[in-house]
């Protein structure tokens, strides 16, 4: 017999031509018209703030010091380039060789993303990782490589803001300057450990996964597969002294060339900043710019800057408006212009192709995984792992 099928007539609802139905408001739909209003009214009052000094401000940009300003968009280049050898060390440790050249291009790119676009951290996250694997990363070390990087930047940034405030003479003791440096060195000993020692992280693991699966009324053992498949890629990260060394030394040439890049923007229009108040501003523009509040921290970093430059830095009011033009001119607006041209180029083709490589990929690893260690190369475009025969530093 054949089963009768339903009228869909009745189950899908028919529109009149050229009307569309009426969505519901959602619950907190005022929320946007807020926010609306209080940047409308920063920017009045920034403007307002602004106003008596922008003739000062364009004098000073109008009499800038090219050689300056030159070193201020090198110093910016050195930056973005040291973030390309911190990314290209920790996939080496993963068993993952990438040339400078197409890290700093992947740099440039999620940089422009993360600046210019709304949620453009987790474009320009998500991007670096499918690049990533790409090159050849397992989902861990890709993964591992993102996490690591962004917890190395965090803790530099933070050192940086922590010595402005030892040097202005704040509160910050001697102690809290060691103590945060010793941290960042104990971080990448505890890497090191992790990923040497992938067995210990099985058994606490282990160990949680059956009290919640008990809690869940499930067997003990569930999830645990998914663990090892983990730790099987965990397993070809070898940080060793020298690749744990380089990263922390490439990390700190990152964020060093980023405050000459501020320093040379004063210098470029004539003002002379205090050393401490510049690590102040610094620090203070790069938290300010990763609150998701509009794309690449417009306007909220600005006024961060300009507001730190002249309290902190003992710059004059116009001339902070013309350092932090100076700057967000080259870090942000030079950056996303070149990073776009650097995607155009050489990165919009694989926009197309992401469906059919990521099914592609995904079934190669489960035959490396599954079948035998002779499965690992199954034609993909990617580096060799020769991580089992290199020696462990």
């Amino acid at each position: 017999m054949v089963t009768p099928q339903p009228d869909r007539s009745e189950v899908v609802p028919h529109w009149p031509e050229g009307s569309l139905p009426d969505r519901p408001r959602g619950r907190f739909w005022w929320l946007k018209w807020v926010a609306g209003v209080l940047l409308v009214a920063l920017l009045v009052a920034e403007g307002v703030y602004l106003w008596p000094r922008l003739h000062e401000s364009w004098t000073a940009l109008s009499e800038i010091h090219w050689g300056w300003l030159a070193a201020c968009i090198v110093a910016q280049a050195v930056s973005l380039s040291g973030y390309g050898r911190v990314q290209k060390q920790l996939l080496r440790a993963g068993g993952v060789a990438v040339s400078q050249g197409k890290s700093v291009s992947v740099v440039y790119a999620s940089t422009a993303m993360a600046v210019t676009l709304p949620a453009g951290q987790v474009f320009s996250t998500a991007f670096t990782y499918r690049e990533t694997r790409r090159w050849g990363a397992s989902p861990v070390v890709a993964s591992w490589q993102l996490a690591i990087s962004g917890v190395i930047a965090g803790v530099g940034l933070a050192l940086i803001g922590v010595l402005g405030a030892l040097l202005v003479g704040g509160s910050v003791s001697p102690f809290t300057l060691t103590f945060s440096i010793a941290g960042l060195i104990a971080l990448v000993f505890a890497v090191r450990y992790v990923t040497a020692h992938p067995n210990s992280i099985e058994a606490a693991v282990r160990w949680v996964l059956v009290r919640v699966n008990a809690m869940r009324s499930k067997p003990a053992d569930t999830g645990m597969a998914a663990v090892r498949e983990m730790l099987e890629q965990l397993e070809s990260v070898q940080l060793g002294r020298r690749d744990g060394a380089l990263t922390l030394g490439w990390s700190a040439v990152h964020r060093i060339g980023d405050l000459a890049c501020l320093a040379a923007a004063c210098y470029a229009i004539g003002a002379e900043p205090a050393l401490s108040g510049l690590l102040i501003a610094f620090a203070a523009g790069k938290a300010v710019a990763t609150i998701p509040l509009a794309p690449g921290g417009l306007v909220f970093v600005d006024a961060t800057l300009i507001a730190t430059l002249t309290t902190a830095a003992s710059i004059s009011a116009s001339q902070a408006v013309a350092a932090a033009f100076v700057y967000r001119g080259v870090s942000f607006i030079l950056v996303a212009i070149v990073g776009w041209i650097v995607f155009l180029f050489l990165f919009r083709r694989h926009q197309h192709e992401d469906l059919e490589f990521d099914v592609e990929l995904e079934r190669s690893e489960k035959r490396a995984l599954h079948e035998s260690p002779a499965a690992e190369n199954t034609g993909l475009e990617g580096p060799e792992r020769e991580r089992s025969h290199r020696k462990k530093s």
